[in-house]
Parts: structure tokens; C-alpha cells; sequence
């Protein structure tokens, strides 16, 4: 008895669903081109104010969920990735500082403590019902740094995008004593790990076919 080939079992599959991230963060979508299928971006319009007496982990679930939610609706045929992360000091949510003096002020208060960087993903299709979901703590512990220290960091990176102002992909791994983590790629700002289960499950193949170099 002869099987057939892999590519002439992936012929006979239904076409792939269209991926779009919802997201215009630059890391995110450095991150999401590491899995090599193609993609297409559109900004979520979401208000990401937190609510009164949100916890920091709901925060991030319920943005990621908004976002997916809201670019979904404009592609309701496409898969639609939605992320968000969400710094949690002792329950306190710390987002993007947006300026100097906030990321000092963060930077500040980080120091010498440990942090869990709550970062999660939704993945929703409209056209199917797909809408699944999933979140990503990373436990950091800061280093016990100098006002000059920070300073200086800062003035490098500049990285008043980012959760907790830091940024671990570049200098900001100088400020760490310890990572810890199933889904390292989530400090950065999209778990690659339950992004790829969550859209193999809404019907993106990955793997099913030579990978372009």
C-alpha cells in the first residue's frame, strides 16, 4: 500500500485563513516573523485605561481579548492575533511609561524587587467562532540600581514603549538578576509558544510545508 506524500495531503486541505496581527508594536511583529508565515498588521482602536481595581493580570486578558476582538471585525475571515502586557509590582499595574520622568519613576520603584510581567494573547476568528485565549507571567527580579545607572539606560535605550521601561531584548538585561519562565519569548511582548498552539488550533498550519529560508 502507497501513502501519499506530505504536500499532496496539504493540496487536499481546506485554504489557510489569512493571519493578521493586531498589533503595531514593532517587537511584536519582530517576534511573529520568527515563525516565517505571512501576516499583515492593523492597529486595534481599544481604550486600554485599566478599570477600577483591575488586576493586572485581567488587564492584560481582557486588552488582548479587546484588540483581537476589535481587528476582527474589520476581517472577520482572517485569524486575528491580539496581545497586551501588563507590568504587576504587588498587584500595582505599571504600562508603557510614555516619558522619561514616568520610566525613572517605574525604574525607581522596580528596583531590588521582583516583578511578573503578565503578558497575554487572544486569537479570534469571526468567521469560524474561533476566540480562544492565554496568559504569560514572567517573574523578574531587578537589580539593586543606581539613580546614575538608570539614567544612563535610559539615555541608550529610550524605552518609554515598553512595559515597565524594560527591555530585556537590549540593554535592559543589565538591569536583571533573574528570569523566570515557560515562554521566554513573552518579556519581549507576544508568547511564541501559546501563540503558535492558539493559531494551529484556529486552523493555521505551521510546519505543514518546506519553511522559506
Amino acid at each position: 500500500m502507497t501513502f501519499p506524500s506530505p504536500d499532496a495531503v496539504t493540496a487536499f486541505l481546506p485554504p489557510q485563513r489569512a493571519l493578521v496581527l493586531g498589533s503595531t508594536s514593532r517587537y511584536r511583529q519582530e517576534l511573529l516573523q520568527r515563525l516565517r508565515i505571512p501576516f499583515s498588521v492593523a492597529a486595534p482602536d481599544v481604550d486600554e485605561t485599566p478599570l477600577a481595581g483591575e488586576a493586572p493580570a485581567a488587564l492584560a486578558m481582557r486588552l488582548a481579548l479587546a484588540k483581537a476582538r476589535a481587528v476582527a471585525s474589520t476581517f472577520p475571515q482572517a485569524v486575528v492575533i491580539g496581545s497586551d502586557q501588563v507590568a504587576d509590582l504587588d498587584g500595582v499595574p505599571l504600562g508603557k511609561p510614555g516619558t522619561h520622568e514616568r520610566a525613572v519613576s517605574q525604574l525607581r520603584q522596580m528596583r531590588g524587587r521582583t516583578v511578573i510581567f503578565q503578558t497575554a494573547v487572544a486569537v479570534v476568528c469571526l468567521a469560524s467562532g474561533f476566540e480562544q485565549s492565554s496568559l504569560a507571567a514572567v517573574k523578574v527580579r531587578f537589580r539593586q540600581l543606581n539613580d546614575e545607572a538608570i539614567e544612563n539606560y535610559l539615555q541608550a535605550e529610550q524605552p518609554y514603549d515598553c512595559a515597565g521601561s524594560a527591555k530585556s531584548e537590549g540593554l535592559g538585561i543589565a538591569l536583571l538578576e533573574a528570569i523566570d519562565s515557560d515562554d521566554p519569548t513573552a518579556l519581549i511582548g507576544l508568547p511564541l509558544i501559546r501563540t503558535c498552539q492558539l493559531i494551529e488550533a484556529a486552523g493555521i498550519r505551521l510546519l505543514a510545508s518546506k519553511v522559506n529560508a
